[in-house]
C-alpha cells in the first residue's frame, strides 16, 4: 500500500503529448493535495477499514489521472473526483458484497443543519448504524455525500450519475426513510430498556422473597 500522503501515478496510461501529460500530472497532484483527506474520509466511512480506504483513495486518484480527458470543466473537479471515488466504492461493495457505514462525529457545517445532520452529529452510533442499514444503498450514499460531505444538488447528481431532479428525489426519499428507520430503532431500544427493567424488577422481587 502506498502512503496516503504520496500519490503514485506509475500505473497511469501513456500520453503521446508530453505537454498534455505534464498538465494532467500537475492538475491531479493539485487535486490530491487539496482533496485527498476528504476523499479518504468518505471512503473510510463507506468501508470502515483504514488501509483499504487508503488503497481506494490511491485508486481513485489514479483513475482520475487516467480519465483526465473526461473532465469537461475544471471548476467541477471536486464533484468529478467524488464521482470517481463513489464508483471505486461501489466496485468494492460488489466485490465484497458488504455495505457498512459509520456515523459522522465531526463538526456540523452551515448555518442551518438539517434534521439528518443533527441526527448524524448526535453520536447515535448504534441506532444510526442500524437505521442506515435499513435503507437502500443509493439512498445511504446520497445521505452520506449530501449531509456529511456537503455536496450541492448538482454535485450529488453528477456523483450518482443521475439528473438533478432525480438526485433531489432520491435524497428526499432517503431522508424520510432514515427518519422512519431511526424512529423504529429508538422504539426498539425503548422496548428493550422496558423489558430489561421488568426483568430486573422480577429478579429483585425473587431475591427479596428468598431472603
Amino acid at each position: 500500500m502506498q502512503p496516503l500522503g504520496q500519490l503514485t501515478l506509475a500505473a497511469r496510461r501513456p500520453m503521446s503529448d508530453a505537454s498534455a501529460r505534464s498538465t494532467a500530472d500537475a492538475f491531479i497532484e493539485d487535486l490530491f493535495a487539496r482533496h485527498q483527506s476528504e476523499i479518504y474520509a468518505y471512503l473510510y466511512r463507506m468501508v470502515r477499514d483504514s488501509e483499504l480506504a487508503a488503497d481506494m483513495t490511491q485508486d481513485a486518484f489514479v483513475k482520475a489521472y487516467r480519465n483526465f480527458d473526461s473532465l469537461e470543466d475544471p471548476a467541477h473537479a471536486r464533484a468529478w473526483l467524488y464521482q470517481i471515488a463513489h464508483r471505486v466504492a461501489l466496485d468494492e461493495f460488489r466485490r465484497r458484497k458488504i455495505i457498512r457505514f459509520i456515523p459522522w462525529t465531526g463538526e456540523s457545517h452551515g448555518s442551518a443543519p438539517s434534521a439528518e445532520r443533527i441526527a448524524m452529529d448526535a453520536r447515535l452510533s448504534g441506532p444510526l448504524q442500524r437505521a442506515l442499514q435499513r435503507i437502500p444503498e443509493r439512498q445511504r450514499a446520497a445521505l452520506l455525500l449530501a449531509e456529511l460531505h456537503d455536496l450541492t444538488g448538482l454535485e450529488l447528481a453528477a456523483t450518482l450519475g443521475v439528473s438533478h431532479v432525480a438526485a433531489r428525489a432520491l435524497l428526499t426519499r432517503a431522508r424520510e426513510n432514515l427518519r422512519q428507520a431511526l424512529a423504529a430503532e429508538r422504539a426498539a431500544e425503548a422496548e428493550a430498556e422496558t423489558l430489561a427493567s421488568r426483568m430486573s424488577a422480577i429478579d429483585e422481587t425473587r431475591g427479596t422473597g428468598a431472603a
